[in-house]
């Protein structure tokens, strides 16, 4: 039998072989017997050669199959994660398996235009440390600056990399390096060596590798992209925690100066800003005058008016936009209602530059800070006006409390000598008289009002029996409570300990509320004031079956100035001011007033005083 060398080879069948190894078999015992037909000899090596190749073809079919089907488990595998590290960590597995090589590396490029190893992973998928991070950067560095593909049977003979340091010291054999790219650009290398094995790479493992890279970087793309969406939420979620910090400090304060002292500080600390200056507009002029300072700016020194340092505020107080001064600076204007009252000016670290990010951000904490900033200026300017309206009071009121003391003198001098007065006279002077006594009211009133209001309001604490205190305000208030037909009950608790507090202001507070209680009770009804302990205090209570007060009413109690507006609140003298000085006073004893009230049922009031700790 004689076989064409253009015979296919998959023709062969099993018969044929059979044949075949008959025909070496006659082959063999020719040689034996020492008589060889050439021909017969000549036709069967024809066979086997023909034979070989059909091997090496079914070899090549099944490497090739091989290929496909771990590439096609491989892009399954491929779009399994979003995990850019284990996406890193299969494509490099995938890479060596595909290849066969010894060891691998997937390198990125970086903000700097260099490589960076992201993974390192050998034959039984352990991850390298970066001991063993020694491949050849010749042969890397080529791949990423022309874009082409490098294979190498044996790099130690290769002419191109023979000369080469590191592959003379690593004594590499096989190297396979290829470009990974996403969107056309080249963001990487894939690059496999084997130290022992020469030719282990050829064109076709090149083509291999070339179509695995070009469904890795799809997955790489999606897991690049996951990744710095990831990591801008992240950035988003920190930075919005942190403006909810300074929202909560901000909200904490109605002080313009700490508002100001925090927007500077979390402004240079949230983009590490070297340090920064903030500063007010005097009115509508576009001076800024310093008022803060954060950090190391310039020579340390702080000017008085910014604008001598940074003209450009001036801009930016009219238009009401940022600058960024020669890349050294930037301007941010403080707004309120499309006014700029401020500017905060901060600086990069050296050598660095704000990104947009970074002004925008120092944007939002600006505004943020302006509303702060504002009401806390708004506040201080009310408080100076409080302030200076208590003043003004405390001198009017100082003002007055002569003449009508001389007044109130004059005519109860001229009431006692009635001669030569008829009765109209004498009314004219009882009127006199009770005006002035009103009036002497209103004017200790104001004053207490007042020096609370100021600040300038002392306790003058000493020692006080509870014995002596209800003595006092029955002597002040018997009298208009018979006179209105009320009975008056005293409770107290027995050995009340004595208590440490000052006796003229408990017993102006004590007088108020009885004589609210006697004014707004409907004649015939009951005053009672009751003291007992209370852990290291001493309770009192003033309890009416008056008129009673709804809730609306008794959350307005304490407004300066403000009665209730039925007939019969109305119909008994009063200036609003009782209650407020009296609540104020019970906060200097370290105590508050608890009101329980019932329409048509009465009141009761109650607070405690500290008791003597001697």
């Amino acid at each position: 039998m004689t076989m064409n060398r253009n015979t296919t080879p998959s023709s062969y069948s099993e018969r044929e072989l059979a044949s075949l190894r008959q025909n070496i078999s006659m082959l063999r015992s020719q040689l034996k017997g020492g008589r060889i037909d050439l021909d017969f000899f000549n036709r069967q090596l024809e066979k086997v050669d023909d034979l070989l190749i059909q091997v090496q073809d079914d070899q090549k079919n099944r490497r090739k199959e091989g290929r496909f089907e771990a590439l096609y488990n491989i892009s399954r595998l491929l779009g399994s994660s979003l995990d850019l590290q284990v996406v890193l960590d299969q494509i490099m597995d995938a890479i060596i398996q595909l290849t066969g090589a010894e060891r691998g590396f997937l390198m990125l490029r970086d903000d700097d235009g260099g490589l960076t190893v992201k993974v390192a992973r050998n034959f039984d998928q352990q991850t390298l440390d970066s001991d063993n991070f020694k491949f050849s950067r010749t042969v890397v560095n080529q791949v990423l600056d022309t874009g082409e593909p490098v294979v190498t049977t044996n790099a130690a003979e290769d002419p191109r990399f023979s000369q080469q340091a590191s592959i003379v010291a690593q004594a590499l054999r096989s190297i396979m390096a290829t470009a990974l790219r996403v969107r056309g650009n080249i963001i990487g290398v894939a690059y496999v060596d084997n130290k022992i094995i020469t030719g282990l790479f050829g064109e076709e493992d090149l083509a291999a590798l070339d179509a695995l890279m070009g469904q890795a970087a799809v997955a790489l793309d999606n897991a690049l992209l996951f990744a710095e969406t990831d990591e801008a939420l992240a950035r988003r979620v920190e930075e919005l925690q942190q403006l909810r910090r300074i929202d909560m400090l901000l909200n904490e304060t109605l002080d313009a100066e700490k508002a100001m002292q925090y927007t500077l500080e979390w402004a240079c600390r949230l983009v590490n800003a070297a340090g920064g200056y903030m500063g007010l507009l005097d009115g509508d002029s576009p001076l800024a005058q310093a008022r803060y300072s954060y950090g190391a700016v310039d020579d340390g020194s702080i000017p008085s008016v910014l604008n001598d340092r940074y003209p450009q505020i001036a801009a930016v107080a009219q238009s009401g936009q940022s600058v960024t001064v020669d890349d050294n600076a930037l301007i941010v204007p403080a707004l309120r209602e499309h006014r700029v009252f401020g500017v905060v000016v901060l600086h990069p670290q050296p050598g660095q530059t704000f990104t947009d990010e970074q002004q925008d951000l120092v944007e939002r904490i600006v505004a943020r800070a302006a509303v702060a900033i504002e009401n806390g200026r708004l506040y201080a300017a009310v408080r100076a006006a409080d302030k200076a309206k208590s003043e003004f009071v405390g001198v009017v009121a100082h003002d007055l409390k002569t003449p009508m003391t001389s007044i109130g003198g004059y005519a109860s001098l001229m009431l006692m000598q009635r001669d030569g007065l008829d009765e109209r006279q004498m009314q004219f002077l009882e009127r006199i008289a009770n005006t002035v006594k009103r009036m002497e009211v209103l004017i200790s009133d104001l004053s207490d009002i007042s020096r609370i209001e100021s600040g300038h309001f002392f306790m003058n604490e000493t020692h006080v029996s509870v014995a002596d205190i209800f003595q006092a305000v029955k002597d002040n208030t018997l009298p208009q409570i018979n006179e209105r037909g009320h009975r008056f009950v005293e409770e107290v608790e027995p050995d009340l300990p004595d208590m440490y507090v000052d006796y003229y202001r408990l017993l102006q507070v004590l007088t108020n509320l009885v004589s609210n209680a006697y004014k707004y009770t409907p004649e015939g009804g009951t005053v009672t004031l009751r003291a007992g302990r209370q852990h290291n205090r001493v309770q009192f209570s003033v309890c009416d079956t008056g008129i009673g007060l709804p809730p609306e009413a008794v959350a307005k109690l304490g407004t300066k100035f403000w009665r209730a507006e039925d007939d019969f609140t109305r119909s008994q003298p009063g200036t609003g001011l009782g209650f407020a000085i009296t609540s104020a006073l019970v906060e200097q004893m370290g105590s508050r007033i608890l009101i329980d009230s019932e329409v048509g049922k009465g009141s009761t009031f109650t607070f405690s005083v500290a008791v003597d700790s001697n």
